[in-house]
């Protein structure tokens, strides 16, 4: 059982590992051709708007934001169903193993908003504290693999925990502190289907299309009550069995289905939306103000500082024992490393400000301290001994 469980893992971290390298292709793409002599037209594709009907209703919605509310839904039901994977049978589980990640997670999530707090106090920037919280998996997973054989097994599995739950921290704090004013109406929809859901659950409804079918007006519902849609994607995850033995397991089918698909299509189209940034005068000047140095240090030094430190203060109450040929050095190193933010916190930033030229340039601050973060991790990786 622990074999077949290491061998999904492995095939996991290689898979992400191949979709982080595709996402910083696609970046580079995006920023080269958004400083280009088509950067008009570029931006002005993401931005044309697209309108859909389905049972007498219309939405129409820029390309933009169909992709962060929309297709980015489907990102995060994948987050929840890997969540309740790792619950059931991966790395978290038992509860035991998921003390160490999650005690990671949590001081990786505090420091940094704790530090773009502290220097955006009293400006009303601060609602932009969520950004430098997350931890982007695919990339973080790519820049260990450059350097795989520095990198003992137990800390792979440490910082995929620790991304997971960070990402479940995440879909919290966007939920409380990002949604718009609450349409109670709507709501009460969208969590009465939910409530449909956990029913079919318990009535083991293990066939996989009454889910996704009850899931589409659910997302509608929650996209109209003023809590962000993509919640609705975490919400049917979990609302799916898992316990059922055996190759119909919905959960498990649906998580294979979508590892490649978002893997390698919606992330990618995300980041093509999302870095489509021309490097203009006015957003380089504001990578000197407060909300994009509070990214920036946030990222490169509050994630490594909260993440270590969290870990060195359980290990030393003896709750938990630091993974095996693991120290201190490659902790921060690790620490360092999960300050890689890009995919959640670029989703955050366009949540927090409404100022074309504040998100344009926190956009920018993202991929200078995630760059940073990878960088100088690598080159910590590099220059550690092989255990």
């Amino acid at each position: 059982m622990r074999q077949r469980l290491t061998n999904l893992f492995l095939e996991f971290t290689k898979s992400e590992k191949n979709s982080g390298l595709v996402l910083i292709i696609c970046t580079i793409i995006s920023l080269l051709i958004a400083n280009s002599s088509f950067s008009n037209e570029y931006i002005h594709f993401w931005h044309q708007p697209l309108t859909f009907s389905f049972f007498n209703v219309t939405i129409s919605y820029p390309l933009e934001h169909w992709i962060n509310d929309g297709l980015m839904t489907i990102f995060f039901l994948m987050v929840g169903l890997e969540i309740e994977r790792e619950l059931y049978e991966g790395e978290l589980h038992p509860i035991k193993n998921a003390i160490l990640p999650i005690v990671a997670a949590i001081g990786g999530m505090i420091a940094p908003a704790l530090l773009y707090s502290i220097i955006n106090w009293n400006l009303p920037t601060i609602k932009g504290f969520g950004i430098p919280m997350a931890t982007d998996i695919a990339f973080s997973l790519a820049v260990l693999s450059l350097v795989s054989n520095k990198v003992p097994f137990s800390l792979k599995v440490l910082l995929t925990a620790l991304a997971i739950i960070d990402d479940l921290g995440s879909i919290f704090v966007i939920a409380f502190f990002y949604g718009k004013e609450i349409q109670w109406f709507y709501l009460f929809l969208s969590l009465a289907i939910f409530f449909v859901l956990l029913i079919m659950n318990r009535l083991k409804i293990y066939r996989l299309t009454p889910y996704l079918l009850l899931g589409l007006p659910m997302w509608y519902c929650m996209m109209q009550s003023g809590i962000h849609a993509t919640l609705s994607g975490v919400l049917l995850a979990f609302a799916l069995p898992f316990n059922y033995k055996g190759e119909k397991n919905p959960s498990i089918r649906l998580q294979e289905m979508l590892h490649i698909p978002v893997g390698f299509i919606i992330l990618p189209i995300f980041t093509l939306a999302n870095t489509s940034i021309p490097v203009k005068l006015e957003y380089i000047d504001n990578l000197l103000l407060p909300h994009a140095i509070g990214i920036g240090i946030g990222l490169f030094f509050g994630k490594p500082l909260g993440i270590t430190l969290s870990i060195l203060l359980v290990n030393k109450l003896k709750f938990v024992s630091l993974p095996e040929n693991v120290g201190l050095y490659k902790i921060l190193a690790t620490g360092v490393v999960a300050g890689i933010g890009f995919t959640m916190s670029i989703f955050i930033t366009h949540l927090a400000f409404n100022n074309e030229v504040m998100i344009q340039s926190s956009k920018l601050m993202i991929l200078i301290g995630s760059f940073l973060s990878g960088i100088t991790a690598y080159l910590m990786f590099l220059l550690s001994k092989v255990k």
